[in-house]
């Protein structure tokens, strides 16, 4: 088994899987057409690539940024960490 590493300020993006076609009132939406979910989780990072990022996160990602790579049959994307826009926190209800 590999593991793939980033270098050089980027981060591995697992991405989350594109949801199944939708059918609203019986029509068909293409997946073309469908929103793209710009959201993943963080397997890795490159060394001292970010003291807010770390493994584990989900996060929200710049629409056209980094490189698709598919790896032991899951689909992951290495973009650098300054297209990273945002992470999913948890909060207390107030």
């Amino acid at each position: 088994m590999t593991k793939v590493q980033p270098i050089n300020g980027h981060a591995l993006i697992k991405l989350e899987k594109e949801p199944e076609e939708k059918k609203i009132g019986g029509v068909i939406i293409p997946k073309t057409a469908e929103e793209k979910l710009n959201q993943g989780v963080i397997e890795a990072l490159a060394a001292g690539a970010s003291d807010e990022l770390a493994v584990g996160d989900r996060v929200i990602y710049k629409e056209f940024s980094g490189t698709k790579i598919k790896h032991e049959g899951e689909e992951y994307l290495i973009i650098p960490v300054d297209d990273i826009l945002a992470k999913f926190v948890e909060v207390d209800e107030i």
